[in-house]
């Protein structure tokens, strides 16, 4: 369940909440079904290894993308929005990793009457490796409104 966070409870430096998945065949099925994603690279380990991975297939990365959505969503709550993201693919998301989506506030300002935060993401693997390193943007009510 979401929280609402308000712009006077942020500072630069804070984190944002960690949110993880373990992802396997079962994560990055439901992921291909809803976005018509059935890829072969991700759903068979001998194409998985044809496309040069060898322990076989492995994880989409906007899948990765989603799971920063669904964190920052999960931490701002209900009465802000993502203004942006943008990220990078640098690992690949192996079978059975645990990604865990970090961020730190890297800055908090009022741009035309709207409470931004600006954070720096990054999914990380279970061994603590970057994969997906990046940035977001949420506007955030402010408690004074």
């Amino acid at each position: 369940m979401a929280n609402n966070v308000y712009f006077e409870d942020v500072s630069v430096g804070d984190k944002l909440p960690e949110w993880s998945r373990k992802t396997d065949f079962m994560n990055w099925n439901r992921y291909a079904a809803v976005n018509d994603e059935f890829v072969y690279i991700h759903m068979d380990d001998e194409a998985g290894r044809k496309g040069l991975n060898e322990q076989g297939a492995f994880g989409m990365g906007n899948l990765r993308y989603a799971y920063i959505v669904n964190a920052l969503q999960s931490w701002i709550g209900d009465e802000a929005e993502v203004r942006e993201i943008g990220c990078q693919f640098r690992a690949i998301n192996q079978k059975n990793d645990v990604l865990t989506v970090v961020g730190t506030v890297t800055a908090t300002e009022v741009v035309d009457g709207e409470h931004r935060i600006t954070l720096d993401i990054d999914v990380v693997n279970q061994k603590g490796e970057p994969t997906c390193p990046g940035h977001a943007i949420v506007a955030v009510p402010s408690r004074a409104a």
